[in-house]
């Protein structure tokens, strides 16, 4: 499964739209029914209009009734030849929609691997408890 992902990682790197940053990244959700759910960051001029290829994903996962204990991992692929991470914003959405001991595989293109678990990438993630 993560040879798949890898090339569908890479391969969507393509549709990133990232004229700004000149910074790709390309990241896929999988469901624990094997489903996948891909994404990439989309910029805009404004920029705060801009969404990471992480959220993208999920959100994908979500508007189609996927929710959490339905997601059991995520990848992601930045296209710099390096491994990237997800900005704070993404492990706020992931810890909301992921199970904390969900993985989190970042790769490079050329296939370093690291790996982590979402409690470790947020452990004091803000949620519904913090309203009340």
């Amino acid at each position: 499964m993560e040879k798949r992902i890898f090339d569908i990682l890479k391969d969507n790197l393509k549709n990133s739209y990232s004229p700004y940053s000149d910074y790709p990244v390309s990241a896929a959700v999988v469901t624990k029914d094997d489903e996948v759910f891909t994404g990439v960051n989309i910029e805009n001029a404004s920029y705060g209009a801009t969404i990471c290829a992480e959220r993208t994903a999920i959100f994908k996962a979500v508007s189609a009734g996927k929710r959490k204990g339905d997601l059991t991992a995520l990848y992601v692929m930045v296209g710099s030849g390096k491994v990237g991470m997800p900005c704070f914003m993404c492990r706020q959405v992931i810890s909301e929609f992921l199970d904390r001991d969900a993985l989190v595989v970042c790769f490079s293109t050329e296939g370093q691997r690291e790996e982590y678990k979402v409690g470790d990438l947020c452990p004091y993630p803000f949620t519904s408890e913090d309203l009340f």
